[in-house]
Order: structure tokens, then sequence, then C-alpha cells
């Protein structure tokens, strides 16, 4: 209760959760409304808390979600911190803002704008306003190579 008292909540799209090879913690990677996607770290996926939040991030991917974050000293680092979620609230999937829902498109480009770009003119995405959710999932499913 502590850890969520003191943390910090903000509300962000989970983009994506992999695990980090070296500590095998889930890295969560958001982009809140500023558009700058953001990684934070789960418990390592060798305790039953870093199973359970990477799990429960792996349901919420493609979601808004509030994160509740911390910051947990680095080992080993003298004054370095490294953000931790303590917990996940499902906000839903409703809309992107357009500037996050292009960054959105060129993370799943692999970074390449020029690629992302065509797809959303391809997809005749709107040129401004918000994007739903609904609609850029598609477009993301085939920048990543999957199955539609």
């Amino acid at each position: 209760m502590q850890i969520l008292d003191a943390s910090r909540p903000f509300a962000a799209f989970l983009e994506r959760v992999e695990i980090e090879e070296s500590s095998r913690r889930g890295l969560l990677t958001l982009r809140p409304d500023s558009g700058v996607a953001e990684t934070i770290r789960t418990e390592q996926d060798t305790t039953l808390s870093g199973r359970a939040m990477i799990e429960r991030a792996r349901e919420l991917e493609g979601r808004w979600v509030l994160v509740y974050r911390y910051n947990q000293p680095k080992s080993g680092g003298k004054f370095e911190n490294v953000r931790m979620v303590a917990r996940l609230l499902d906000l839903g999937e409703g809309t992107l803002a357009n500037q996050v829902a292009r960054q959105v498109l060129i993370g799943d480009a692999g970074g390449d704008e020029q690629r992302a770009a065509a797809a959303w003119k391809e997809a005749g995405l709107p040129l401004s306003g918000s994007i739903p959710v609904a609609d850029l999932e598609p477009v993301r499913r085939t920048l990543r190579g999957e199955q539609l």
C-alpha cells in the first residue's frame, strides 16, 4: 500500500509487453498523450508478483491504462532509478490523439516513418482529430506482419 500511496499515476496507451532477457523483467512500452514512448518495468517473471503483472499487462495491450509507477533505485548505480509499475487499471479502448496514433504506427513499423505514413494513407485514416483504437488496430497488425 505504501508503494501505491507514493506512486505517480498517469494515463497511457499500452503499446507492447516484452521480457528483458538479461533481467527477466517485463518491459511495458507506454505512450502517454505526449506521443513520446516510454518504457516501464515489472518485477522479474520468476516471482509471483512479476509474473502476475506481466500477464495483466499482456491482457491490456492495445488499451488505455492508468499506470501507477514508482522509482526503484538501480542496483550499483549512484542516484539512478528505474521506473517500475505498481498497478495497471484498464481505461478502455477509446481513441488516440492523432499525433499519438502516428507515433504508435511508427513504432510498429520499426521506426520507419515513410512506411508508417504509407500505411496511414492506405488505411484512409484522417489527417487530424482523434483516431479510434479499433480503426488503428488493423493497420498496426499489418505493419507488424500479423495475420488479419
